[in-house]
């Protein structure tokens, strides 16, 4: 059709992009923080997906605000992997992917690439079933119609088409400002009980069930972890140019970098955290600790916090979904022109990834029928936590080597921190595998 593109021309194509945005080393701290700060909303949401409600939500039904530390944990160490992974597209100027490609051979390669493209794909699958969720329980309509309808969103990355990266960003912005205001009006509604709220960071025993909380919390961690976020984050981070500097210029981006992911990835936290918070509040201080997906909390939520309050739920769920339009975009954009060098026109690469996440999302609710969804977006969190080890791994052997990164290479104190990281991120897979599996 001629009025479709046939270069990868869309904004949020990273060769099309890299560069775009200029930042004048001499404006002041405020200035140059307000122009480079983006980056870390594209990221944050992809914190915030229907993965992320389901185990919050049954954690808050099931154990009340006694998980909570396992959300800041997790948003902890999503900050410091976000942080490498930018330090990477900063310094040495190249994506994951790329880095990954000129360091392994092509066995090396072609692994990594299968599961980034695994892990982009299973993160589609959730935000799907999510936004599919959300028409219905906003329209009325079957889960397997909604899923159908998700398919339009690619007409949301041809109208993109042309504009500017800012734009992207803060159309990423808005989603986000919805969910916090619509769970931040929730738990105004519903407050809950703040002292054990705060006694629900500090990690504890949670009196009952202890097999089932440890793997909702190894669950919470790996559907707050994402790994083609890591790919995403060294790439549109690069979107920044610093004009006019001196010596100390990359120092001063990263320093910029710290702030604007700390601040972003702090908002997904408090989201995540009120998700649970609604639902200690609203489910597990009433006696309804059997609650243990989403849809059947926007039932129950309906009566106890009203009609308005789940609306806003089901418009945040909503939200939520969305956001795989962008983001998940971007990530498949990077991942397939890092590994393969291969650039092809943006809505083609939605229609792609949309495909392969739809048909089984569709097969699944079809033959599960509209109550499986639950079950669905745990399997899609399983199939996610088993890529992050592939991205981790080259990302913390890219950021330790001097001969890429020079003096911005981690030192031995970080190292051992991010393979700490790596080593219990890896076993709490493991052990989430065989607690969904048993």
């Amino acid at each position: 059709m001629p009025f479709f593109p046939t270069t990868a021309t869309a904004p949020f194509c990273p060769s099309e992009v890299k560069g775009s945005i200029t930042i004048d080393a001499r404006a002041s701290r405020l200035t140059k923080l307000r122009r480079f700060f983006g980056p870390g909303l594209l990221v944050a949401i992809g914190y915030m997906d229907p993965g992320n409600w389901a185990t919050d939500i049954q954690a808050g039904s099931q154990f009340g605000y006694s998980l909570l530390w396992v959300v800041a944990f997790s948003s902890l160490a999503a900050i410091f992997l976000q942080m490498l992974a930018a330090r990477l597209g900063l310094v040495a100027g190249k994506d994951l992917a790329q880095a990954s490609y000129d360091r392994y051979g092509p066995f090396g390669r072609a692994v990594q690439w299968v599961t980034a493209e695994v892990s982009i794909i299973a993160c589609d699958i959730a935000e799907v079933l999510g936004c599919a969720l959300a028409f219905k329980l906003l329209l009325g309509v079957p889960v397997a119609w909604g899923i159908v309808l998700t398919a339009l969103d690619t007409m949301i990355v041809l109208g993109l088409q042309g504009k500017g990266f800012r734009q992207i960003e803060a159309i990423v912005l808005g989603l986000i400002g919805t969910m916090a205001f619509c769970f931040v009006a929730q738990v105004t509604m519903m407050p809950p009980d703040w002292h054990a709220v705060f006694n629900g960071l500090v990690p504890g025993d949670p009196g009952h069930d202890r097999k089932d909380a440890i793997v909702l919390a190894l669950g919470i961690v790996g559907a707050t972890i994402m790994p083609h976020n890591l790919y995403l984050h060294s790439s549109v981070v690069q979107t920044r140019r610093v004009v006019g500097g001196a010596r100390g210029t990359i120092r001063d981006t990263l320093a910029l970098v710290r702030i604007d992911t700390c601040v972003s990835l702090f908002v997904a936290m408090l989201v995540n955290a009120a998700i649970l918070i609604l639902a200690g509040a609203a489910f597990h201080a009433t006696g309804r600790t059997d609650v243990a997906d989403i849809e059947q909390a926007y039932r129950l939520i309906t009566p106890i916090v009203g009609g308005a309050a789940a609306l806003l739920f089901g418009i945040a769920l909503l939200a939520s979904g969305q956001s795989s339009t962008l983001t998940g975009t971007i990530a498949g954009q990077v991942i397939m022109d890092g590994f393969l060098h291969m650039k092809i026109p943006c809505y083609q690469r939605r229609l792609i990834t949309r495909g392969l996440a739809l048909i089984p999302a569709l097969i699944g609710v079809l033959w599960l029928g509209d109550g499986s969804v639950g079950r669905l977006l745990v399997w899609s969190q399983v199939l996610l936590s088993l890529q992050l080890p592939f991205a981790m791994w080259p990302l913390i052997r890219s950021v330790s080597d001097r001969a890429a990164m020079g003096e911005h290479a981690i030192g031995r104190g970080m190292q051992v921190a991010a393979w700490a990281l790596f080593a219990v991120i890896t076993g709490t897979n493991l052990l989430l595998i065989t607690g969904v599996a048993g």
